[in-house]
């Protein structure tokens, strides 16, 4: 009975066998893998692939944002310096027109004084002031008190005086005028812009005086007859 009994019992052994077998293999295989991979190399891969991409992740947002912020002040700066370039531009600029504005005034004063002219009373100190008006602008030399002395002396005043007695009026050219001036001197000397008349007071008085100015210097330089 023992050995009919045998195969049977056997054959269950073998079953639970192959069960125990198989679950040992397994575990077997499962230990003789983790075993194959050392302690240290477990850890250096953890350290490896783990670490670094949290690492790596946290640098990264770190260093976006100091660009970020490295930008963000460049920007300010940048903005500031174009603000102080177009201010001062902008300061040169109105600074010019100003001067520009100021010049075209100071012209058109000037063009306006030019072309201006005073109104002089119609006697004899009128006459003098209206002649150094006239010499200064064609640059002849003379002064009120120079050219007053000299009318005073050849006229005592008056624009119609005529000399019929000296060598002049013997010759038939007499003396006429507030500075008794010949005719050919009167021609010769006579001042564009002035009326030609030698009975004229304002035309006299300079043609007189450019005449003196050329022979003596100035009409200043006269104290007798010339």
């Amino acid at each position: 009975m023992s050995e009919t009994s045998t195969p049977g019992h056997s054959r269950r052994l073998t079953k639970a066998h192959k069960l125990s077998i198989a679950g040992v293999a397994t575990l077997g295989a499962a230990a003789l893998a983790f075993s194959l991979v050392p302690a240290s190399a477990g850890e250096t891969s953890t350290a490896v692939a783990a670490v670094p991409v949290a690492w790596s992740k946290v640098v990264d947002g770190a260093q976006t944002q100091a660009v970020q912020q490295h930008l963000t002040v460049q920007q300010v700066v940048a903005g500031q310096q174009a603000k102080v370039a177009q201010d001062a531009k902008d300061a040169a600029k109105a600074k010019a027109e100003a001067a520009a504005k100021k010049d075209r005034e100071q012209k058109a004063a000037a063009s306006r004084s030019a072309n201006r002219v005073p109104v002089f009373a119609n006697n004899l100190d009128g006459w003098i002031k209206e002649a150094l008006f006239i010499m200064k602008r064609e640059g002849i030399p003379g002064t009120y008190a120079g050219i007053h002395r000299n009318i005073m002396r050849e006229s005592s005043g008056n624009p119609l005086a005529i000399n019929n007695w000296d060598i002049n009026a013997q010759n038939g050219i007499p003396s006429k005028g507030l500075l008794q001036v010949i005719a050919p001197t009167f021609k010769a000397y006579h001042v564009k812009g002035t009326k030609f008349d030698q009975y004229d007071p304002v035309a006299n008085i300079v043609a007189a005086c450019n005449y003196a100015a050329d022979r003596y210097g100035s009409m200043d330089n006269v104290n007798s007859a010339y």
